[in-house]
């Protein structure tokens, strides 16, 4: 009788064990199922923002490059308004030495 109890009570000890380590286990499997669900949301938080800012970049490196076209292209009618400006300077030359020259002939003349 005093075995049956015994053993009784041993079995039911085991038992209490076993369901406290089965709550417990569960317990950190939920909490860890938990962590993994909100890293897994996390990255695709952060995959959206990264798409969104690939988005971003590729947009500013198009209007970038239209810039540096537009800048070229105002460097190239930049020079070609330099070259114009000192033919015309070199012209203005010709004619004012012409405009001495008749000068001094209409002096002589008179």
């Amino acid at each position: 009788m005093i075995f049956n109890w015994f053993f009784l009570t041993f079995v039911i000890i085991i038992i209490l064990i076993l369901l406290f380590k089965m709550f417990y286990y569960k317990h950190l499997y939920e909490k860890e199922e938990e962590k993994k669900s909100q890293l897994k949301n996390a990255l695709k938080d952060a995959e959206i923002l990264i798409k969104k800012y690939q988005i971003q970049l590729q947009r500013s490196l198009g209007n970038m490059e239209l810039l540096n076209e537009e800048v070229n292209r105002l460097k190239n009618d930049l020079k070609a308004v330099k070259n114009r400006n000192a033919q015309l300077r070199v012209e203005n030359e010709q004619l004012k030495r012409k405009i001495r020259e008749l000068e001094n002939k209409i002096e002589a003349l008179l």
